[in-house]
């Protein structure tokens, strides 16, 4: 698998988890492990940010209408989704 296939099975995954109707999936991470045979990879999309004055950059900028979820998937060789956790940027 390439890296291109690996970000499509992320969003056909990820895209019923957010209301946005483009979001801005991107691959932040990927590897791959021989043993398990499986790749791993994290993926962030954008969501709309429900608390923006909670936000550390709020004191610079007015407000942040949007804001970065960063989720961890495993992708096994058969490109099913294995396993799904959440992640911290």
């Amino acid at each position: 698998m390439n890296l291109k296939e690996l970000l499509n099975i992320a969003k056909s995954e990820l895209t019923d988890m957010t209301t946005l109707s483009n979001p801005d999936f991107r691959l932040e991470q990927a590897e791959f492990f021989k043993d398990e045979k499986c790749w791993e990879i994290v993926v962030s999309y954008l969501v709309e940010n429900t608390n923006p004055k909670n936000s550390p950059l709020a004191a610079i900028t007015s407000e942040f209408k949007y804001h970065r979820i960063y989720k961890k998937l495993k992708i096994d060789e058969n490109k099913n989704v294995v396993g799904f956790f959440m992640w911290e940027n």
